[in-house]
């Protein structure tokens, strides 16, 4: 709902809230995280409220609503530091897909913890090779063709690497759940 309501009632302060480094570095911090929070448009909004509730339907069982937190924090901070850090030529990104990998990620640690069956194997597999996908092509060209903007596809990477993180350090806190799928 969070998302909706700040596309709904932040479209036109957009520019403020969206990621752009320069402002960032000037002492704009908040862009490091409305930038994820505000979309292009509805169109880019609605992929990523497709892949929240993919997410959510998947995975939410496996964390308590804490540990979820951490997974949100852990993945916003490592995409915008990713983007800091390595993306120089990254001028200004909108988007909630880099927070939406790490929590897919950190999904996909509790299942493999867990011990699922191979069809955990088979969706963790396709992950990485999406991830590795757009590394060397480029954004998968369904989702590309879909929105108003270029895909990122760093941020995927970048919160990707959060929400492993994350999940790997929330797995050696709680023990692990039995399987819920």
């Amino acid at each position: 709902m969070l998302l909706v309501v700040v596309q709904l009632a932040a479209s036109s302060l957009l520019p403020a809230l969206r990621y752009e480094r320069s402002a960032a570095l000037e002492g704009e911090a908040w862009r490091l995280v409305t930038g994820h929070l505000v979309h292009a448009d509805l169109g880019h909004l609605s992929w990523n409220l497709l892949g929240v509730f993919i997410v959510w339907g998947l995975f939410a069982r496996d964390y308590s609503e804490r540990q979820w937190l951490v997974i949100l924090v852990a993945s916003t901070v490592s995409t915008s530091l990713g983007f800091l850090f390595l993306e120089p030529g990254l001028e200004w990104y909108v988007g909630f897909s880099g927070v939406l990998h790490g929590c897919m990620a950190a999904g996909l640690v509790a299942w493999l913890r867990a011990g699922r069956d191979p069809l955990t194997w088979i969706v963790t597999g396709l992950f990485v090779a999406k991830l590795a996908w757009e590394h060397a092509v480029g954004a998968l060209p369904f989702t590309a063709g879909s929105i108003s903007l270029p895909v990122v596809h760093e941020a995927h990477t970048y919160g990707a690497v959060g929400g492993l993180v994350a999940g790997l350090v929330l797995s050696r806190r709680t023990p692990a759940r039995p399987a819920s799928l």
